[in-house]
């Protein structure tokens, strides 16, 4: 009954939980076990000296959370946790399915845009290589492989820190043509999914655009230009391929800046964040 009473009270405690990810492949495949990478025992053991019989929580990236105990925790390389059950996540996902696509930006404003994104609920990150964009990517290289293995890093970080079973995806940078080529799906409705590009001029206010929807999208693509604006090709080209323009007016934002306001905004008009 004791131990019974322990896990209620944990199950609860969503804010003190001890959690570490495993992607769905070091699951078994009846899903009783889980193995920890290296990474992930070096903190289970050395940092929260946690020891067999312990409780933890281990989310899989993708939506999924579960109660575990430590199995093994001796000298292995990696450690082993039996699944005990599968629980709601630390933080329930916001029911918008948004996407950033963000121009390219120097190293450290991308970082943080990555984080603060992840925190705010988007599903997605797609860097873009605008012509006035802070970076230049020549082609996919070693560097920039390292560049994406970053970012998804710092996403995952975010993601177990803010609560999150799932670690949005973040996409190899894309060339502005490419994105506006293939970002409409054909499943889905007119009226739930938007693509909106958001300008320093020549759009709608955010607010009017909303207001004339009969019912909130579900899954929206926000793109946000460089420190630079769009050029007008740019808002043009966009604007024929059916996205929507808009200008939030009022202040001139730097780039990093707008991405968040921006996404906290979709999230408060069609998500969670209230």
């Amino acid at each position: 009954m004791r131990k019974t009473i322990l896990r209620d009270v944990t199950l609860l405690n969503v804010t003190n939980r001890r959690r570490f990810f495993a992607a769905p492949a070091q699951f078994d495949s009846d899903k009783a076990r889980v193995t920890l990478d290296r990474e992930e025992t070096h903190h289970l053991r050395k940092v929260l000296r946690l020891t067999t019989g312990d409780e933890v929580f281990v989310f899989d990236g993708e939506g999924d959370e579960f109660l575990c105990v430590v199995e093994e925790s001796g000298r292995e390389a990696e450690a082993t946790l039996a699944v005990r059950q599968r629980v709601p996540p630390a933080q329930a996902e916001s029911p918008l399915d948004l996407t950033l696509a963000v121009a390219l930006l120097k190293n450290e404003k991308l970082d943080w845009v990555v984080q603060k994104a992840t925190e705010l609920g988007v599903r997605r990150i797609t860097p873009v290589m605008t012509k006035r964009a802070d970076v230049r990517v020549r082609e996919e290289g070693e560097t920039t492989r390292r560049r994406i293995v970053r970012l998804e890093r710092l996403a995952l970080q975010a993601a177990k820190q803010s609560g999150r079973a799932r670690v949005p995806a973040v996409d190899a940078p894309i060339v502005f043509d490419d994105l506006l080529s293939t970002s409409f799906s054909a499943s889905s409705a007119a009226w739930a999914e938007k693509h909106l590009m958001f300008a320093e001029r020549g759009g709608r206010g955010l607010a009017e655009v909303f207001s004339e929807l009969t019912a909130a999208p579900s899954r929206v693509t926000a793109l946000v230009g460089p420190e630079g604006g769009w050029e007008d090709a740019e808002i043009e080209a966009a604007r024929e391929r059916g996205w929507m323009v808009i200008t939030l007016g009022g202040r001139t934002l730097r780039a990093e800046t707008a991405a968040i306001t921006i996404v906290a905004l979709l999230q408060h008009l069609c998500g969670d964040l209230v």
